[in-house]
């Protein structure tokens, strides 16, 4: 603020007029608000993003991982199922995550292809905790070899 009399001072001296001073002193502070509501607002449309995995099955022949992200509807857990299997043998990852009204809820995803990995998406809202588990079943259902329920995001870390 020194520098700013210091600046206006000697304008003031020169016989400017006090509307041009007034002026002078408003844009700065003007500027500096809206550069100010700008950031503000960029801070508050910027997810976050909290990656998770990878998370195998007891074979290792398939495995996922991805990423969990806030948004404005609450969080979406997001993720690649591989396969590594034979034929006839698929990849599945169940997800179970429990709500902000306390109730769990479950997602199931296949991939029976040997070659690319399917993206999988669950729109969790807002939740508690988020789990998933990695198992080998056939094109119908699981049937075994499935990895122990593994953390994918909590509240408060």
């Amino acid at each position: 603020m020194r520098s700013a009399t210091r600046l206006l001072l000697p304008l003031a001296a020169a016989g400017l007029s006090a509307a041009l001073a007034a002026g002078l002193v408003a844009a700065p502070a003007a500027a500096s608000a809206s550069a100010s509501a700008s950031a503000t607002a960029s801070a508050a449309s910027a997810a976050e993003t909290w990656e998770w995995g990878p998370t195998a099955s007891s074979d290792t022949k398939g495995w996922a991982n991805g990423y969990v992200r806030s948004g404005s509807s609450g969080l979406r857990i997001v993720g690649d199922l591989y396969d590594a299997g034979g034929a006839r043998t698929c990849s599945w990852v169940k997800i179970k995550w429990l709500t902000d009204r306390g109730k769990y809820r479950t997602a199931t995803y296949r991939n029976c292809s040997q070659s690319t990995p399917r993206t999988f998406t669950v729109n969790a809202g807002y939740m508690l905790l988020a789990k998933a588990m990695v198992c080998r079943g056939g094109a119908t259902g699981i049937t075994g070899k499935c990895s122990r329920w593994e953390r994918v995001w909590t509240q408060g870390g």
